[in-house]
C-alpha cells in the first residue's frame, strides 16, 4: 500500500574502500585521518607511476576467497558482493525468502576490467581467450551476478547515472518500500578501477597528480578510487519484526538535472541547488536543521565551486559543518553515493563529523570552509549527502535520527 510519508529505516551497512575492507575499518581510518590514496599497484596501466589512486587493498584472488565467487568474476562484482553481504549480515537478515527483498545496485564500468584483459590477446589471436571474460561486460551483469550470490530474486535492478548512481539506487529503493512494492531494499553502488576510466578522466584533464585537495583554493583535480557501499533499507514493519535498533531514517531525497554540460557542473550550481532543496522539501526540514553535509567534493575546480555556490544560495550563516570524504577514498564513481550513504548513516547514529583532509586554504569565493577535524562533539540530527554526476545529474539524500 502506498504511503507518501511512511518511514524508511536504515537497518544495515556494508562498505569496502581504499581505507578499509568493512565499515569498522573504514570508520577507524576516518577517525585516524588515514587516507587510502597511494600509487597504483593492482591496475596494469601506463599511468602506474604518475597518477595516484585509491585502490581497495585486496587483490582479485583475495576477493574471490572472501566472497566465494569464481575466478573469472569481474572486480566490480566482487566488491559488490563483499559490501552487500556485510550489509545484510549487519541487518540480521540470513534469508531473502521471508520478505519481498530487492537488490538495487549502481555501477559505471560493469565488467570492463575483464574485457580490457581479454582483448590484447584476442586481437593477436582470434582463437585465444574465453568469452566468459566479455559476456558480463555491461553494467547490469554485475548486479545480476551479485544478486545471485546474495540469493535475492524478488526484484533486481541496475542504475547507471555516472557519479549520482549510488544515491539514485538508494532513493529508488526507498520509493519502492513506500509504495508497498518491497519490504527490504539492499541499495547502493560498486565500481572498480579500470584503464578505461583512468584514461578517460585523464583525457578530461581533471586528475590530480598529487593527493586531491577538495574545497581548497589550490585544488588541482580528483583522485579516482574504487569500492562498494550498500545500505539495507527497511519498512517499519520489518524493523519491528527484527527487533533491531536502526541506524537512522532516510527522510528526504531528490534528483535534478541541469543539463549544463556533458562533464561539467553549471557555474551557479543549478542542479546541485535543486537536488538539495528537493531533498529538504521532501523531508519537511529547513536548511538550518542540517547538522552536517557530506559534500560531493571531488576536488576539481569546476565541481567544488559549483557545489559551494549552491550551498551558499540555499544555506545561511551559521553554515552546517561539512567535509568531503573523497579526500580519504578518492572518487569511487558509481559507488560513491553508496559509500557516502554508509558514512552518513554512521554520522547520524554516532554523532560523527569527518575531516576534510589536505585543506590548507579555503575557497576564497565562499563564505564558509570545510571542517578539518574529526569530531564526536556535535549532536548530528540530520545529514545531507550530495552526489553529483556527469550530464548535470544531481542527487541529494537526507539521513535523520530515528
Amino acid at each position: 500500500m502506498y504511503s507518501s510519508n511512511a518511514a524508511v529505516y536504515v537497518g544495515g551497512l556494508g562498505v569496502v574502500t581504499a581505507i578499509g575492507n568493512n565499515k569498522a575499518e573504514c570508520l577507524a581510518s576516518l577517525e585516524a585521518g588515514k587516507a587510502g590514496i597511494a600509487g597504483i599497484t593492482l591496475l596494469d596501466t601506463i599511468h602506474k607511476n604518475t597518477l595516484p589512486v585509491a585502490e581497495v587493498k585486496l587483490s582479485n584472488q583475495e576477493l574471490e576467497r572472501r566472497t566465494g565467487l569464481r575466478a573469472h568474476t569481474s572486480r566490480t562484482a566482487l566488491l559488490s558482493v563483499l559490501a552487500a553481504r556485510e550489509a545484510l549480515e549487519d541487518a540480521g537478515i540470513s534469508s531473502a525468502s521471508e520478505w519481498r527483498m530487492g537488490f538495487i545496485s549502481a555501477n559505471s564500468v560493469g565488467g570492463m576490467d575483464k574485457t580490457e584483459n581479454f582483448f590484447p590477446g584476442f586481437l593477436a589471436n582470434a582463437n585465444s581467450g574465453h568469452l566468459r571474460s566479455v559476456v558480463n561486460h555491461e553494467c547490469g551483469a554485475v548486479t545480476e551476478i551479485a544478486a545471485d550470490a546474495l540469493r535475492i530474486q524478488h526484484f533486481v535492478s541496475t542504475i547507471s547515472t555516472a557519479c549520482s548512481s549510488g544515491a539514485n539506487s538508494i532513493f529508488f529503493g526507498a520509493r519502492m518500500i513506500r509504495h508497498g512494492l518491497l519490504d527490504i531494499a539492499v541499495a547502493g553502488g560498486t565500481d572498480a578501477l579500470t584503464k578505461f576510466t583512468l584514461n578517460g578522466f585523464n583525457t578530461l584533464q581533471i586528475l590530480d597528480k598529487e593527493w586531491c585537495m577538495p574545497f581548497d583554493e589550490e585544488r588541482r583535480g580528483l583522485n579516482l578510487g574504487e569500492g562498494a557501499g550498500y545500505v539495507v533499507l527497511m519498512s517499519e514493519k520489518v524493523m519491528q519484526s527484527l527487533g533491531k535498533q536502526p541506524y537512522c531514517k532516510l527522510t528526504g531525497w531528490a534528483n535534478a538535472n541541469d543539463a549544463h554540460h556533458q562533464t561539467a557542473s553549471s557555474p551557479e550550481g543549478a542542479g546541485s541547488f535543486a537536488a538539495m532543496k528537493g531533498a529538504l522539501d521532501m523531508s519537511g526540514l529547513a536548511a538550518a536543521d542540517i547538522s552536517y553535509i557530506n559534500l560531493h567534493g571531488t576536488g576539481t575546480q569546476n565541481n567544488d565551486i559549483s557545489e559551494g555556490t549552491a550551498i551558499q544560495r540555499l544555506f545561511s550563516a551559521p553554515y552546517p559543518l561539512m567535509s568531503s570524504t573523497k579526500s580519504f577514498t578518492g572518487h569511487t564513481l558509481g559507488a560513491s553515493g553508496g559509500v557516502e550513504a554508509v558514512f552518513s548513516a554512521l554520522s547520524v547514529q554516532q554523532n560523527l563529523v569527518y575531516p576534510n583532509l589536505r585543506l590548507h586554504t579555503p575557497i576564497q569565493a565562499l563564505p564558509f570552509a570545510a571542517t578539518t577535524e574529526f569530531s564526536r562533539a556535535h549532536t548530528v540530527h540530520h545529514v545531507l549527502s550530495n552526489s553529483f554526476g556527469f550530464g548535470g545529474n544531481c542527487s541529494s539524500l537526507i539521513f535523520s535520527k530515528s
